[in-house]
């Protein structure tokens, strides 16, 4: 049996760092390994992406794409999931589950936008889900085992 103050570390799980500046013996005297003078051997050094007053390269090639500032964060929760926690008794079936639920299971940390239910695995309970979004095929995974998805009614189309 192992006791308190006879724990410690595997052998070889902590290497000893480098003493660096300590004689040329040691392969990391004098300039320490950072080469000779100039702002790359001095502390504070912040070269990145510098390329000595030439343009760099992340303003010399094109920004492609569009990330829409107002996107949607879904917590996301797959059928193979939902079908373990009903199984293990995290979630009853014959309750409608909906977000609450879900966090309350342990099936999601932070609803943030809601929650999205994916395809991935098999569904056998037959449930009655309320969720904000949800893919095609799970759609058709939970109206095959016999169970109905609600989802919020989409805006009306402006124009």
């Amino acid at each position: 049996m192992t006791k308190l103050n006879d724990l410690r570390d595997n052998d070889g799980a902590r290497r000893t760092s480098k003493r660096l500046g300590r004689g040329i013996g040691s392969g990391k005297g004098k300039t320490s390994g950072r080469g000779v003078k100039g702002q790359g051997s001095r502390t504070g050094v912040s070269l990145h992406g510098f390329e000595g007053g030439q343009m760099p390269i992340y303003r010399r090639l094109p920004k492609r794409g569009f990330n829409p500032i107002n996107r949607k964060d879904f917590a996301e929760v797959n059928l193979g999931r939902l079908q373990a926690a009903i199984d293990g008794g995290k979630l009853d079936a014959a309750k409608t589950i909906d977000a609450a639920a879900l966090q309350a299971a342990g099936l999601v940390g932070n609803a943030r936008d809601g929650v999205r239910l994916l395809a991935r695995g098999e569904l056998k309970a037959k449930v009655t889900i309320e969720v904000a979004g949800a893919s095609k095929a799970a759609i058709e995974a939970v109206e095959k085992a016999g169970g109905s998805i609600k989802l919020p009614a989409a805006p009306a189309a402006e124009g």
